[in-house]
């Protein structure tokens, strides 16, 4: 059975790596990870498309809406987790899952779970 991949945009690279060993430990494959809007973007139009996304929503000062609606536009499930939950609130993405930082565990597998079901290998 395939492990479903998740790409990871966030811009920070400390919270980058645990949410890769995070979400290796739970049972996915981290797809990517990426730190700029241009280059998640420029990844997408040139990579197979992962299973989820897990988005950040500022990336240096600029937001991750444009990989939003790429993302969107494939039919990419994605949540975002950040600490600009008042950003995600008045977008087009309020609909989205949104975790706030620091990410609870439990929580981020939780919405994983919602987006794509049980990972290869869970209990």
């Amino acid at each position: 059975m395939r492990i479903p991949s998740i790409l990871v945009i966030e811009d920070e690279a400390l919270v980058a790596l645990d949410l890769e060993f995070t979400l290796e430990e739970m049972g996915w494959s981290v797809a990517g990870s990426l730190g700029g809007v241009g280059q998640a973007l420029a990844w997408l139009d040139r990579e197979p498309c992962p299973d989820a996304a897990l988005l950040d929503v500022n990336l240096g000062g600029e937001t991750v809406f444009p990989v939003a609606k790429a993302l969107a536009a494939r039919r990419i499930p994605f949540a975002f987790a950040t600490g600009y939950a008042d950003m995600v609130a008045r977008s087009d993405f309020s609909a989205a899952p949104t975790l706030i930082k620091p990410v609870d565990r439990d929580l981020l597998k939780q919405v994983l779970d919602g987006l794509l079901g049980k990972p290869a290998g869970a209990a």
